[in-house]
């Protein structure tokens, strides 16, 4: 192959079992004919532990910017403290907007689903959502995760799930969301999705709420084709998939961005087994299968699918795969893969791959914009250890002559005042809601500023939302409990 014609992709081993796996799939996409440029680099554990709390070193960083491609094993790490997650750095960096996990029944591998012959892509919002990581905490006791999602990063992922399953010839699309109790946020994808579904005729759209979607993974998953969903809803519902077809060592995801995509297995590190030679390297294998076709190399990335599943048709397995026979090493499995590459499954189908667009990035501010908007009040957030009543016969004294009246309090999300009949588990933050006294004034932020400062005498203040109306409609939720 001529230099001119090489593939420039950064790689990151990774941690744990990552240098093992990745050393496997190197190996096998060389042995494919691909010819590759390889620039190395870290993230994770070693830049943590250099003091790096991004765990992203720059030259990291710069090498991916110049490649748009990488390749990377499992990353470790800190859970419940400190550091962020480095592979949650590098998809924000990077606007890997989209994560694409997709599973398959597998000949040799066995589930108690093995004769469904499941094939389901998980297609899931990668950069917003609870993975924002915008967290406080509000009281010593309290904690707040701010669950953002635009207009625009709905569109974007529908999209993109639409254009992939075009380009599989897929043909039915679920929409997985919470929006019957999370109608502004989880709404926003169900609307996008029903907005921008009537743009593909041919694919079958279809809403279904999360919790009934993992239910029916677990009682008829053959009826998934697509499933489109928010961050953290698509993180399980893809390990859940997984585990449907034999577990996350067999399940490899691609992260796609508009201009830089990022390949990696869906498992993490597994320290416990690092070092040893025994990781099966299936999943990083497909996922650089994945890579392979995207930049252009469909032809070898078929032929590395086709090679594993012959391996497992074999009775080829590592460790963690029920099987006759000695299981195999991380390298044994590589070698098998190897041998057979050229060989075709005569059990396994292979779907078409076509190109898939991907949503352009527009360097400008994205934004929805109403006909009409008004601010009618706000709610304030306080510490407080009164109880609801005192709390509330309180704040009504210091806001009697104010432009804004109170209306109500609540307590994680209860209304608590004024005073209900039912018994509230009650904790230190507590949610007042202020209106205009006039409600056809809107509220400015001169009247705002008032109100904080006449509560700061008395109370403690931590947090502050504005009630907004867009084009008439209100743009915030009301408490359980509330009329």
């Amino acid at each position: 192959m001529h230099a001119a014609k090489r593939k420039h992709i950064t790689v990151i081993r990774g941690d744990g079992i990552g240098p093992e796996v990745v050393k496997a799939a190197l190996r096998v996409i060389e042995a494919a004919g691909v010819d590759l440029e390889l620039d190395e680099c870290e993230a994770g554990a070693k830049v943590f532990a250099r003091g790096n709390a991004t765990g992203v070193p720059q030259e990291t960083i710069d090498s991916v910017t110049r490649t748009c491609v990488l390749l990377k094993g499992p990353l470790e790490t800190p859970i419940g403290y400190g550091a962020k997650s480095a592979n949650v750095t590098l998809r924000k960096l990077f606007e890997t907007f989209g994560n694409i996990r997709p599973v398959r029944t597998l000949p040799g591998v066995k589930t108690p689903y093995s004769d469904r012959n499941l094939d389901i892509v998980i297609v899931r919002e990668n950069v917003e959502d609870l993975y924002s990581g915008v967290e406080h905490m509000q009281t010593p006791g309290v904690a707040q995760c701010l669950k953002l999602i635009s207009r625009n990063g709905c569109e974007k992922i529908v999209k993109l799930a639409f254009e992939f399953a075009l380009a599989e010839g897929r043909h039915v699309v679920h929409c997985a969301t919470k929006a019957n109790i999370l109608k502004l946020t989880e709404g926003m994808l169900q609307h996008a999705f029903e907005d921008i579904a009537p743009k593909y005729p041919a694919i079958d759209a279809k809403h279904i709420l999360v919790d009934n979607c993992a239910h029916q993974l677990a009682m008829r998953p053959e009826q998934f084709d697509i499933i489109v969903t928010t961050n953290m809803n698509g993180d399980i519902l893809s390990d859940l998939t997984s585990g449907l077809t034999g577990g996350l060592g067999f399940a490899p995801s691609a992260n796609i961005g508009s201009r830089v995509s990022i390949f990696e297995a869906v498992h993490g590190s597994a320290p416990d087994i690092a070092g040893k030679n025994v990781a099966n390297p299936t999943a990083l294998i497909f996922s650089a299968a994945m890579m392979l076709r995207h930049i252009g190399e469909g032809r070898a990335a078929t032929a590395i699918e086709h090679a594993v599943v012959y391996a497992f048709e074999q009775g080829v397995h590592t460790g963690d795969m029920l099987g006759t026979g000695n299981p195999v090493s991380t390298t044994g499995f590589a070698d098998a893969v190897i041998a057979n590459l050229g060989k075709r499954s005569s059990i396994s189908k292979q779907r078409k791959h076509g190109h898939f667009k991907v949503p352009p990035m527009v360097e400008s501010v994205e934004f929805v914009k109403p006909k009409a908007r008004r601010v009618v009040g706000a709610d304030v957030f306080v510490e407080s250890l009164l109880m609801p009543g005192e709390l509330g016969r309180k704040v009504e004294a210091l806001v009697a002559d104010s432009p804004l009246k109170l209306t109500g309090i609540a307590n994680r999300g209860t209304a608590v005042y004024p005073e209900v009949e039912a018994k509230v588990g009650l904790v230190d933050h507590y949610r007042c809601r202020f209106v205009s006294r006039d409600a056809r004034k809107p509220v400015g932020d001169a009247q705002l500023i008032d109100l904080l400062q006449r509560l700061a005498g008395d109370l403690s203040w931590m947090h502050v939302e504005k009630l907004q109306q867009f084009d008439g409609e209100d743009a915030f939720s009301k408490s359980a409990g509330q009329a």
